[in-house]
Order: C-alpha cells, then sequence, then structure tokens
C-alpha cells in the first residue's frame, strides 16, 4: 500500500498516526511480509483476530480504518483506494 507509506512519511511529523494492523497471521509471516512489502509504518498484530474483528469489524484485508483520538471509527475504505489528506481551504 504505497499510499499508507506515503502518508506515514508526509504526515508522522504533524501528529497523524498510522498503523498497518495484520491479524490471524503469526509473528514471522506479519514480519516477512511487512519486510518484502516495504512497508514503513509500524505493523501491529492481533493474531487471533479477535480485537481488530469485535472492536472495528475487520474482517477482509485489505481494509483501511481511521480511527480517531478516541479510539472511535471515524471512516473505512476498501482494498485499492487512493489515501489523500484533505486540501485545507
Amino acid at each position: 500500500m504505497p499510499s499508507v507509506n506515503a502518508l506515514y512519511n508526509d504526515y508522522k511529523a504533524r501528529g497523524l498516526e498510522v498503523r498497518l494492523i495484520a491479524f490471524r497471521e503469526s509473528a514471522d509471516v506479519v514480519r516477512r511480509a511487512a519486510t518484502e512489502r516495504g512497508y514503513t509504518a509500524p505493523v501491529l498484530l492481533d493474531e487471533s483476530g479477535d480485537t481488530s474483528g469485535r472492536v472495528y469489524g475487520v474482517w477482509g484485508p485489505p481494509t483501511v480504518y481511521l480511527v480517531d483520538r478516541q479510539g472511535r471509527l471515524v471512516g473505512r475504505g476498501a482494498a485499492g483506494i487512493e489515501l489523500r489528506p484533505r486540501s485545507r481551504r
């Protein structure tokens, strides 16, 4: 997901937190995939899938979820969308 890497690199200094969450995979598989795909954002692991599924309704990757500072789901998008920040007016 190159657009995730771009968002992470461009906006981390301005306070945007980007986390990739892998679920229902082993740590070794996730580590290898993150390295092969060149992810720059931190990758979190929910091996059982219980937390990501129960709290945020994540059942099929890749999906993008936007969560506010209070942990509330404020947006979601399907795989293949281009992530871009809104322009400031």
